[in-house]
């Protein structure tokens, strides 16, 4: 006799799976530090304090988008990843999800994050929507023609500092941009180290998939050691912006200072060891840097 429990657990395992392969269709966790980011950049402006619905829905714009153009990202590389060991079992490249059902979702994901970052202000609804084109369309192609894609990405991975910073336009600010651009400028830098290392980690799976992604032709060499440490020392005065522009107090900048000269040293041992480890160090103390310099200047934002 057939267990009654069969079809509704089987039902529930279907869903499961389904909503597990739409948290890997978007890359939810980075997403998840995208985001984090424009909020962070949102509350950082001037005159917006924390107001738990607005957060919230900002945050379900930002995840909208970025989900957008991460879907479109993992359709156009889908036979790409299936050659990658560690992107092979994403929904669309292991034939777990249509093409077709990948590209409804991002349509209807970016129209809607859009439309929801258009509810705060115009300004955030337009670089919303150039940041998925550039990311989707022009980054992700750009991957496997050029190594200046990884410059070409970065600006769509900095904007969200912008967008969240622009998204108080519509709060009655006087729309002064230089404080978004900072914050852009801190994430920019902050993504070429950050992403050098990981290249050099999957450095023979990207080239198994053609992906052209580090400074050098010749893989991590002592040329892409000398541009992390290059990219990190520029960290350091961009660092400093926060408190010369009264974005924040001198406190975060002490603490920014610490983490930039941080991601300068273990650049240096990337270059000292040549070796993976010290890369994974670079890769894993760059995620720290981002939660801790955002969390810093937001506890030490000045108010008034």
């Amino acid at each position: 006799m057939q267990d009654n429990k069969t079809i509704p657990n089987s039902t529930s395992f279907v869903l499961a799976s389904k909503v597990k392969d739409y948290f890997l269709l978007i890359k939810f966790t980075l997403s998840f530090m995208v985001v984090f980011s424009t909020v962070i950049s949102y509350l950082l402006a001037p005159n917006i304090s924390f107001n738990l619905i607005q957060v919230l829905l900002l945050f379900a714009g930002g995840m909208l988008v970025t989900g957008s153009a991460n879907t479109i990202n993992q359709i156009l590389e889908k036979d790409t990843d299936a050659l990658m060991k560690r992107t092979a079992k994403r929904p669309v490249a292991s034939g777990r999800m249509s093409s077709g059902e990948a590209w409804s979702f991002a349509g209807i994901s970016g129209a809607l994050g859009v439309y929801i970052m258009y509810t705060f202000s115009v300004e955030a609804a337009w670089l919303s929507l150039a940041s998925l084109v550039l990311y989707g369309f022009i980054y992700t192609p750009l991957k496997k023609i050029n190594s200046i894609a990884v410059l070409v990405g970065a600006i769509p991975g900095a904007l969200p500092c912008l967008i969240g910073w622009v998204a108080s336009f519509g709060e009655g600010n006087d729309n002064n941009w230089t404080g978004g651009w900072i914050l852009f400028a801190i994430q920019f830098l902050w993504q070429f180290p950050h992403f050098w290392a990981i290249a050099w980690v999957a450095h023979k799976d990207y080239s198994a998939a053609g992906f052209k992604l580090l400074p050098s032709d010749k893989g991590p060499t002592k040329f892409t050691a000398i541009q992390t440490i290059m990219y990190s020392a520029l960290m350091i005065p961009v660092g400093l912006l926060p408190f010369m522009f009264h974005i924040s107090g001198i406190i975060s900048m002490w603490i920014l200072l610490l983490c930039n000269l941080f991601m300068v040293y273990v650049s240096v041992m990337l270059f000292i060891r040549m070796d993976i480890p010290s890369a994974k160090k670079v890769m894993f103390s760059s995620y720290f840097y981002l939660m801790i310099v955002f969390i810093s200047l937001y506890a030490d934002k000045l108010r008034g």
